[in-house]
Parts: C-alpha cells; sequence; structure tokens
C-alpha cells in the first residue's frame, strides 16, 4: 500500500528540501505509513459535511497556480463517496478563472486541484489533492438534486465534481481561531439562558420587595 498523499507532494525537490532542513526521515517514515490517505473515511466526510466554505487552488495550461475561495452554507460540499466530493458552483465575479484551469484543452492532465477547508474554530484543516470535472445542470440532474442547497439565495452556475486522489491533516499551529456568527451564538447562548432566568428572578424579587414595602 502506497500513501496516495505522499506519493504526490512529496517530489524530488520536496525530498531535497527535507533533507536540507533535517526532516527526511520523519517524511520517509510518513511516506511508508500503512494509512492510504486516497479513500476518505467517517472522520474525513464528517469534518467536510460541516464546513461553510474552502480555498480551491488550480493551475492554469501556462502553469500559474490560482487560489479562489469557495463559500456556501454549511455542508455544500458533499462528499458523495470515498473518492469523491462535489459542490454546487455559484455566480462569482464571472472571470471564470477556476473554471478554465480545470477545462484548459491545452493542459495534457487539465482539472488538477488542491482543497484546503478549515475548521477555523478548532484550530484543525485538511489538505485535498485532485482532478476536478465540470458538470452542467442538463447534464446531470441527479447529482444536482444531491448537491441541492435549499433555499440558499445564489445562483448555481454548474457543479464542479472532484476525484480525490490523496488527502492529509494539517497540524495546528499557527491556525488563528476564528467563529461564524452561528458559532458564536450556540457558545453564547447558556449564557444568555441563564441571563434571562436572572433577569425574570430579580423581577419576582422586586416584586416581593415591593408589597412588603407597601403601606398598609
Amino acid at each position: 500500500m502506497t500513501n496516495a498523499y505522499t506519493e504526490i507532494a512529496f517530489t524530488p525537490a520536496v525530498k531535497h528540501a527535507q533533507e536540507v532542513m533535517g526532516t527526511r526521515a520523519s517524511n520517509a517514515r510518513l511516506e511508508a505509513s500503512e494509512t492510504e490517505r486516497g479513500r476518505l473515511g467517517p472522520n474525513e466526510a464528517g469534518f467536510l459535511a460541516e464546513r461553510d466554505g474552502f480555498f480551491l487552488s488550480s493551475v492554469s495550461e501556462t502553469g500559474w497556480p490560482y487560489v479562489q475561495f469557495r463559500g456556501g452554507p454549511a455542508g455544500f460540499l458533499r462528499v458523495l463517496d470515498d473518492r469523491t466530493v462535489a459542490w454546487a458552483d455559484f455566480r462569482g465575479n464571472r472571470q471564470y478563472i477556476s473554471v478554465g484551469n480545470m477545462t484548459a484543452e491545452a493542459d495534457p492532465d487539465p482539472g488538477k486541484v488542491a482543497l484546503i477547508v478549515m475548521d477555523w474554530a478548532n484550530r484543525r484543516r485538511i489538505k485535498l489533492f485532485g482532478h476536478a470535472r465540470i458538470v452542467q445542470r442538463d447534464a446531470d440532474p441527479e447529482l444536482f438534486a444531491k448537491l441541492d442547497v435549499g433555499d440558499y439565495r445564489a445562483f448555481v452556475e454548474r457543479a464542479v465534481v472532484v476525484t480525490v486522489e490523496g488527502f492529509d491533516w494539517n497540524c495546528p499551529q499557527h491556525i488563528t481561531p476564528r467563529f461564524t456568527e452561528a458559532e458564536i451564538a450556540a457558545a453564547l447562548a447558556p449564557m444568555q439562558d441563564r441571563l434571562a432566568a436572572l433577569e425574570t428572578e430579580n423581577a419576582r424579587l422586586r416584586g416581593q420587595v415591593t408589597e412588603v414595602a407597601a403601606p398598609v
């Protein structure tokens, strides 16, 4: 069994850099690990299902990388099976750089992408390598039904389906915790409930004091 992630990521130049920096031995152990890192398991599927955005990197036929943020309602990035993720692609600035990169006919190996998916609050992230393909709505209505985002207000121009070639969980170093409005609301809910209970108790006690102090 090969480690699918390191087979892609650890090029000769990368291995040379590891040698120079003194980390080649530890990375060689990662290469030799029994974890394939090419098929998504329940842990990865659960993580991806909770996210509301990710960074998408594509490569042009001239060799230049391009990174774009893709966002939507939590769960819009769907795991279709242990080798496939997909999402409804919403209309953005209409430059179509990522779309062009993923469909460039001059590229001998078109559609190569990388995704970095973040969980800022819990300081977790996962990196995925894969091959992307564009799917138009009339070509696969069943797929679009699986990627439906309910009443989210956005125009879906296409679907993007990525065959996962390798992935790896990143270390939490240097991830600054950030929180969405929903996460902040959930964290504050117990405090707000307690505050409401105290206000109710305070009003009750004030009423009792008023009754005692009232003249006969």
